[in-house]
């Protein structure tokens, strides 16, 4: 960062991350310094995706003639990363600011600092990422859309959630669950299609066998599905892309015609905004799922999702130069490092807990979590940490979303680890955000629900003909 972007250190401090600087906080620092100067401009940032919608944001910065204008860089290019994985696009276009739009075009170039983003979001879309400058009165309208997504309960269904290190799937008859069953995997680090294609099968065909028929299937996983297609996911990481594109991009397409029943695969962050909207029977609601990954999905206040990516792992949290770095996207304080098992893999030695086995994350978290359970100080402090990095995030989150429920589910907050994140994170709002924690209502869905929700509410996905 910029020494003219001034970072901000909360007045909670999180107990084994001193060095935490919120985004949220220096974003809030940087507006109120433009507005107080006198020197600001309007600017907006237009997201176009693949199906023509378009996402408009608009903030204001430092006029580019400014002595502080080298802080615009800084917060401009943090806030398109959010952006581009809150709502997606192949194309940034940005109004009223030549400076902002010529420094985007260096940085998310094919060669760029963020060529990762630059081709995840090509390959998305399916067409070459772009980054563009317009006058602000020459910047395209916007034009979101929302849609339904699931509720149906009726019929025998299969749902299931494929997360990194388990799949997790329910039989599920006229919206009661009748068998669950979680079985490791590990899909990640796999390169044979065949492995993922007979684990999902062996899931599905397990379900199946306890109920008297299958009137559809549901299923939630990581990473970008349009269609029940999936164009870009953590899981298949390993498979060479030309075994990507001809056996799994259409993996569940044709696993739906195999069964002959009705078949609908969608992001795992929108089936969890889901299984917390059916669960509290309310809207508003942004799920947050603490598993391998961090996962996100929100259902507007009408009840229905967005068009949107959600995926909020790649979508920086936290600004401390010398932050942690993800090991795929290669960028630094993205929230799948800060909600997710890695976070607590990350901080478990800094709070002195080593194992000399060195066990892999979800073994990890799970003796972290019986040492929280035996009262272990130090796993209270990782749970602490999480939830100071929550409360501010929360706060984060509320600047791009509408929220009146959150919702955090997932293995990271099974035991006592999830009453901590969320006890820890409501106290950050209530001293610091008092009108956000008036507006949002924190929730921590019941064990069962927080482990298996998602493949419940995946179940519901399909409309039986």
């Amino acid at each position: 960062m910029s020494e003219s972007f001034k970072l901000v250190a909360p007045p909670t401090a999180a107990p084994l991350d001193p060095g935490f600087r919120p985004a949220v906080l220096a974003n809030r620092n940087f507006r109120e310094a433009v507005e107080a100067s006198g020197e600001g401009v309007d600017v907006a940032i237009a997201l176009e995706r693949g199906d023509g919608s378009v996402s408009v944001y608009r903030t204001r910065a430092f006029a580019p003639d400014s002595a502080q204008a080298g802080a615009n860089l800084q917060y401009a290019e943090r806030l398109v990363k959010f952006l581009l994985w809150q709502r997606g696009g192949y194309k940034v276009i940005v109004g009223g600011h030549s400076q902002i739009a010529e420094h985007f075009a260096r940085v998310y170039a094919a060669d760029g600092e963020r060529a990762f983003d630059h081709k995840f979001m090509g390959g998305v879309y399916e067409q070459e990422f772009v980054v563009e400058g317009v006058a602000l009165e020459d910047l395209p309208a916007q034009q979101d859309t929302t849609m339904a997504l699931g509720r149906h309960l009726d019929g025998n269904r299969v749902g299931f959630d494929l997360g990194a290190s388990d799949r997790k799937t329910s039989a599920v008859v006229d919206g009661e669950s009748v068998f669950e069953e979680e079985v490791p995997w590990d899909p990640k680090n796999q390169s044979d299609w065949h492995y993922h294609y007979e684990g999902i099968k062996h899931s599905i065909d397990r379900a199946i066998e306890h109920l008297p028929c299958v009137d559809a299937i549901g299923g939630s996983a990581a990473g970008v599905w349009i269609n029940s297609r999936v164009l870009v996911a953590s899981l298949f990481r390993g498979i060479p892309e030309d075994d990507f594109s001809a056996h799994v991009k259409d993996i569940m397409v044709n696993l739906g015609k195999e069964y002959g029943v009705p078949m609908v695969v969608a992001n795992d962050g929108e089936v969890t905004a889901l299984a917390g909207s059916m669960s509290l029977e309310e809207n508003g609601v942004l799920g947050v799922a603490m598993g391998s990954s961090e996962a996100a999905g929100y259902v507007t206040l009408d009840g229905n999702i967005t068009g949107w990516l959600n995926e909020l792992a790649f979508a920086p949290v936290d600004y401390q130069p010398d932050g942690p770095v993800d090991e795929w996207s290669g960028d630094m304080g993205v929230g799948a490092l800060y909600f997710s098992q890695q976070a607590v893999g990350r901080l478990a030695p800094v709070a002195g807990i080593d194992f000399v086995d060195e066990p892999d994350l979800p073994t990890l978290l799970e003796r972290v979590q019986q040492l929280h359970l035996e009262n272990d100080e130090r796993a209270q402090q990782i749970f602490e940490t999480m939830g100071v990095y929550l409360g501010y995030t929360i706060a984060h989150y509320a600047d791009f979303y509408d929220i009146r429920n959150l919702l955090i589910l997932g293995r990271c907050t099974s035991g006592h680890g999830g009453p901590t994140i969320l006890e820890t994170a409501q106290g950050v709002l209530d001293r610091e955000f008092p009108e956000l924690a008036e507006q949002v209502n924190l929730m921590l869905p019941s064990e069962r629900l927080r482990r298996v929700g998602q493949a419940i509410a995946a179940a519901s996905l399909p409309e039986i003909d």
